[in-house]
């Protein structure tokens, strides 16, 4: 059976703060997916022309799918550490490495 709603001890004006950074963050989740829309072409036309893919995109894409996946998670009352702007940008040791070879099947 799931976990029954837990009442908070925080009070108002504190639920208040938090949901005023949720709403910024809220605005640099959609920024976020419009750059990994944006970097996603580049990447597929810059595969095609080039046959071979940016490593400097594909790494900065995979930081930006992380900071997109912590954005979710502070949003979503799933994390309390603030995402950038409020702290850090992840860095390629905050995130899964992207695996070494794609295969196009």
């Amino acid at each position: 059976m799931a976990e029954a709603s837990r009442k908070t001890t925080a009070d108002r004006s504190a639920i208040l703060k938090r949901f005023a950074v949720t709403l910024v963050c809220m605005i640099f989740f959609e920024v976020t997916g419009l750059l990994v829309q944006l970097a996603v072409l580049f990447q597929y036309g810059y595969l095609l022309a080039a046959k071979k893919r940016s490593e400097p995109l594909r790494l900065f894409t995979n930081n930006l799918a992380e900071y997109g996946y912590r954005l979710m998670r502070y949003n979503t009352l799933n994390e309390n550490g603030r995402p950038f702007p409020f702290n850090a940008f992840p860095q390629d040791k905050d995130c899964e490495k992207p695996v070494r070879q794609i295969q196009f099947k």
